[in-house]
């Protein structure tokens, strides 16, 4: 049972963990008014949209940019208008629009219009901005400007993620072409301009994020006066701080899932969603220590799956196929390699490793991810494999493998990655191309099918052919040595009695659409 904890049970047991938590500098923060204090799993690094980096940033984005359209909260996946008035597919590569009238940017920069959408759209697809999420415009051709607020969309070809993955998304968010100009074509954590219901008030890194409502907003009024958004990497830290009365909302750890069904705490709604998200361990084929495949390989029939799982999740999380969850165009149903210690054994022979060898690991500092990586840590001496576990924090795990930040690329072995996802199986394969290596692409894996083929599923439309293109994606990178697929997880929310959350179908969180009681 969990109990609930008071705030120097809280302080107590916080001071005692490993996580770097400050709650205390937090506790005198608004306790009463229309003020919504939520988690986030780390902290903000950049909210530009053309250059995001985790799903916090794109929270916050949510709230504080508008779309033309966004998603719907509930069970099943949708979307309603947002900054659009009207928006409608013409043809399988023309998209007509028109904006709302009266959406203005602050900071002066004027009312939104069909040229903003233009400026927003074509900069992350053009390949100078070099934005990480150009696939997600890859079949822009351009965007014609009708009048002020119309203008019509147009594709190269017909572009399946549209609706599910693009639009809507943090790549769906329209900037302000004057304001982005006059920032020097690109920003980090504090946007020049914002559009949305809320705007940001004050960011002490590390601290805490605040919203309040935008001075030029003209649309409904926000529920909120404030919303509060507290990084704190550790889900327990995190459902402490619930329990103890600090933070009205927040994602739980997956293994406290079952204890959470049985038995919520008080006053509070526990919500059970099925994720889209993804958790493997990669392994960096650029690295001498695993630039033989057959070592590689070797590692994927050495790891016991289930037993990971139960290490970090206690029950709570099923073992994946694959990087595309079920339910989604492409889900596989079973794996490649199984767990068979004697035949890592015999390929680890004809490595020539017979004699053993070491290896690191590295892993976010997150508890089940680290129970995850002493799973691996206590399976792989079976077969000779000694492993060392090397935690950091989320500003430093999340540029291990970038190429542009450092030479710590070169270093990474093992490592625990978790993507979050857009409802398209294109947002999941759109992170292991060959242009992405050095991106996000950290285990280097690189095949040309495999990029030729998520450029050509981008295209398909027909849901059968998608199908069994993407599931050949996943089989080229289990072949590869590469990956250990180990979990989709689940999302387990707990929110206070005194809110009404807003949910994606797969547990993400949509601020801008929280109400109070």
């Amino acid at each position: 049972m969990i109990g609930r904890l008071t705030r120097r049970q809280l302080l107590a047991l916080t001071a005692a963990g490993t996580t770097a938590m400050t709650f205390g500098s937090r506790l005198a923060f608004a306790q009463t008014g229309k003020t919504l204090r939520t988690r986030a799993y780390s902290d903000i690094q950049i909210l530009d949209p053309a250059y995001r980096l985790a799903q916090p940033e794109g929270d916050v984005m949510e709230a504080i940019y508008t779309r033309l359209i966004s998603f719907k909260p509930g069970d099943s996946w949708g979307w309603e208008l947002d900054g659009a008035e009207k928006i409608e597919q013409t043809s399988p590569t023309t998209v007509d629009f028109t904006l709302k009238p009266g959406i203005m940017f602050t900071n002066g920069f004027g009312e939104m219009t069909a040229e903003d959408v233009k400026f927003s759209y074509e900069r992350i697809a053009d390949p100078k901005t070099e934005s990480p999420y150009k696939d997600d415009w890859a079949n822009l051709d351009h965007v014609e400007v009708k009048d002020k607020y119309s203008g019509t969309i147009v594709l190269k070809k017909p572009f399946a993620p549209l609706w599910s993955s693009t639009l809507p998304s943090g790549s769906g968010a329209i900037m302000s072409k004057a304001a982005v100009t006059k920032a020097g074509g690109r920003f980090e954590a504090s946007p020049p301009a914002t559009s949305g219901p809320y705007t940001i008030k004050e960011w002490q890194p590390k601290q805490r994020l605040v919203l309040v409502p935008s001075p030029d907003w003209k649309g409904e009024k926000p529920a909120f006066d404030e919303i509060v958004i507290m990084p704190i990497d550790d889900e327990k830290a995190a459902e402490l701080g619930f329990q103890a009365g600090e933070i009205d909302f927040t994602s739980t750890s997956v293994s406290a899932i079952p204890n959470y069904l049985k038995s919520p705490p008080a006053n509070a709604k526990f919500v059970r969603k099925p994720s889209l998200a993804y958790v493997w361990m990669g392994m960096n084929q650029d690295n001498p220590a695993l630039s033989d495949q057959k070592v590689r390989r070797a590692i994927q029939h050495a790891i016991d799956v289930p037993a990971v799982l139960e290490a970090a999740y206690f029950g709570a999380a099923e073992p994946s196929t694959g990087i595309v969850a079920p339910g989604l165009i492409g889900h596989r149903e079973k794996n490649l390699y199984s767990y068979d210690p004697e035949k890592a054994k015999e390929l680890l022979k004809e490595a020539g490793k017979e004699g053993g060898m070491e290896l690191t690991l590295s892993v976010l500092n997150k508890q089940e991810f680290v129970n995850a990586a002493q799973a691996v840590q206590a399976q792989l001496p079976e077969v000779g494999i000694t492993v060392t576990i090397q935690q950091y924090d989320s500003g430093t795990f999340w540029v291990l493998g970038d190429e542009k930040t450092g030479t710590t690329w070169k270093d990474i072995q093992l490592i625990i990655g978790r993507f979050s996802m857009q409802p398209d199986p294109s947002f999941a394969t759109a992170w292991f191309t060959p242009e992405q290596i050095g991106v996000w692409n950290w285990e280097r894996f690189n095949s040309p099918e495999f990029g030729e083929l998520h450029v050509a599923a981008l295209s398909e439309t027909d849901d059968a052919k998608r199908d069994v293109m993407y599931k050949k994606m996943q089989d080229l990178m289990e072949e590869s040595g590469d990956y250990v697929f180990l979990t989709h997880e689940a999302v387990g929310t707990l929110a206070s009695d005194k809110i009404n959350a807003a949910i994606r179908p797969d547990g993400i969180a949509l601020l801008s659409k929280f109400t109070a009681n």
